[in-house]
């Protein structure tokens, strides 16, 4: 079940950082970071931020100080999250609601490396 979960949360890093953000198949994605950090650079800020996700998913799979690597994922979800929650509502895909899918993504991230990996860890 961990590895599982490991690699499902990987995956949804790598597919909003390299299909979302980089090769810009979902061009909502450019125009949040657009409207938040304004337009002159909001290609290559996305791509960037697409980039830093593609990372993300190798330092997960990596297994590399992976405590601190599931804390940097729950700060750096709860802040875009609230970020795009207080600017940008209307280009979220559920609107408000998508601070709900974050949340349970943070709790996953959480239950993943500090409650089932412990549990698995005592076996």
């Amino acid at each position: 079940m961990k590895n599982f979960l490991t690699y499902f949360i990987a995956t949804v890093w790598l597919i909003n950082g390299l299909f979302c953000k980089v090769l810009n198949l979902v061009p909502r994605h450019q125009e949040i970071v657009s409207r938040i950090l304004g337009e002159d650079y909001s290609r290559i800020a996305t791509v960037l931020i697409g980039v830093s996700e593609i990372i993300m998913f190798f330092w997960i799979i990596s297994g590399f100080k992976s405590k601190l690597n599931a804390v940097v994922q729950i700060f750096v979800i709860a802040i875009m999250n609230t970020l795009e929650f207080i600017l940008v509502p209307d280009l979220l895909l559920w609107g408000h609601y998508n601070s709900l899918f974050a949340f349970i993504f943070i709790i996953l991230i959480y239950f993943n490396e500090f409650k089932l990996k412990l549990k698995t860890q005592k076996q």
